[in-house]
């Protein structure tokens, strides 16, 4: 709690302190809070590539729902993401993240301007997963599907993987890991993670699926 002061209004009237700092707390509460899970993915900016400049940008359901659906709908997404069907499917998937706890945020992956890829970039230490291993504090997680099907098989998903984990690092200064755990079946994804400097620590029973768990280290992202 602030202690009450007095201080001159924009109409040069005495103020409270106590009523400054309630307006202050108000305003920024939500972005206060979205820092300390995630630090706020809309301000990262972008990072250069070996093939053009990638970003993330939260998603919004009105303005995404179509792109996201024709993605999940795909059957190289749907065999993992399990969420073909109508944009209701789509958009509860969403809803679930933007309306809940605030611990994961759904991305678009934009390539040199152009949606290609959807991402949720979530604290996995705050998750239901980090019942399943050994969480850290501020530990970040990522989940990716490339939505286009041309832009899979083109090594892409190492390139991407690569990016987004720098991005984290450079954003998330407390985050000393990312972590992962995409589908075991899914091997092309498995080793799109490896080669983007991701060490294969186990496998994990999930819910739903046997997962490889996958780490990359802040400590060693000069080395890799």
């Amino acid at each position: 709690m602030f202690p009450t002061d007095t201080t001159t209004g924009s109409a040069g009237s005495p103020v409270s302190q106590e009523a400054t700092a309630h307006r202050f707390t108000a305003g920024l509460l939500p972005l206060l809070a979205e820092a300390d899970l995630l630090d706020s993915p809309a301000g990262w900016g972008a990072v250069a590539t070996p093939v053009g400049a990638f970003r993330l940008e939260p998603v919004r359901p009105s303005r995404d729902v179509d792109l996201l659906t024709g993605w999940m709908n795909d059957p190289e997404v749907a065999a993992y993401w399990e969420l073909d069907g109508p944009a209701a499917v789509t958009t509860a998937h969403l809803r679930a993240q933007l309306d809940g706890p605030g611990h994961s945020i759904p991305c678009l992956g934009l390539l040199d301007g152009s949606p290609m890829s959807y991402w949720e970039i979530y604290r996995a230490d705050l998750d239901p997963f980090s019942r399943h291993y050994p969480a850290r504090s501020h530990d970040t997680g990522i989940h990716l599907l490339i939505g286009d099907g041309t832009n899979r098989g083109r090594g892409l998903g190492k390139t991407l993987l690569r990016a987004v984990a720098e991005l984290v690092f450079d954003n998330r200064p407390r985050c000393t890991r990312v972590i992962a755990e995409p589908d075991v079946r899914n091997t092309p994804s498995v080793a799109a993670f490896m080669n983007a400097g991701f060490r294969y620590s186990r496998e994990i029973d999930l819910p739903g699926k046997r997962a490889a768990l996958m780490i990359r280290e802040r400590a060693l992202r000069h080395l890799l």
